[in-house]
């Protein structure tokens, strides 16, 4: 996902230029949507919105599964060389920034890369009603039952489930349930 701005770099601060992205990424998934591109006097704002699939791992059954994932894009890259007499340009002062190279390519390679992780859900699920595996027999409850009798709660839980079963019927009276 490399652009060359070259020629927007020569261009007066506030230009705009709009690019529609069709490409895939390093695992062959599609990466598709639409970026526009803003000259400020120091960079190029790149915004935009990006729809991509993500192969992940569903967190209850461990089964492999694709999901969409789209990701709104806000990422200032500077200048590394002066776009009229080619001389080098000082390091911008945020730490980790993304930068136009010599050559004057806008690469938003790793800025998706970022963004997909960010939008990346904690814990993945195939489905929202995914049953996940059996903790005895490791068997994925989606396909198949087990014979495993459930596991007797943990003695520590005890007051606790007393005191959740003792306020119940005062819950109901009050109307909540």
């Amino acid at each position: 996902m490399k652009i060359n701005v070259a020629q927007q770099l020569k261009e007066h601060i506030g230009s705009v230029r709009e690019y529609d992205i069709d490409q895939t990424d390093e695992d062959g998934l599609p990466i598709r949507g639409r970026v526009q591109l803003l000259r400020t006097n120091r960079s190029i704002l790149v915004t935009g919105t990006l729809d991509t699939i993500v192969r992940g791992e569903c967190s209850r059954c461990l089964e492999q599964f694709e999901y969409p994932l789209k990701m709104d894009i806000e990422e200032e890259y500077f200048l590394t060389r002066d776009p009229v007499s080619g001389l080098p340009l000082p390091p911008p002062p945020e730490l980790g920034a993304f930068l136009i190279d010599e050559n004057h390519i806008l690469d938003l390679g790793e800025a998706v890369r970022q963004y997909k992780i960010i939008a990346l859900p904690m814990k993945p699920v195939c489905r929202e009603d995914c049953a996940g595996l059996c903790p005895h027999c490791g068997r994925n409850l989606n396909y198949e039952t087990c014979e495993c009798s459930p596991a007797a709660p943990d003695a520590r839980w005890a007051p606790l489930q007393a005191l959740r079963a003792k306020s119940r019927p005062r819950a109901r009276r009050k109307g909540v349930n």
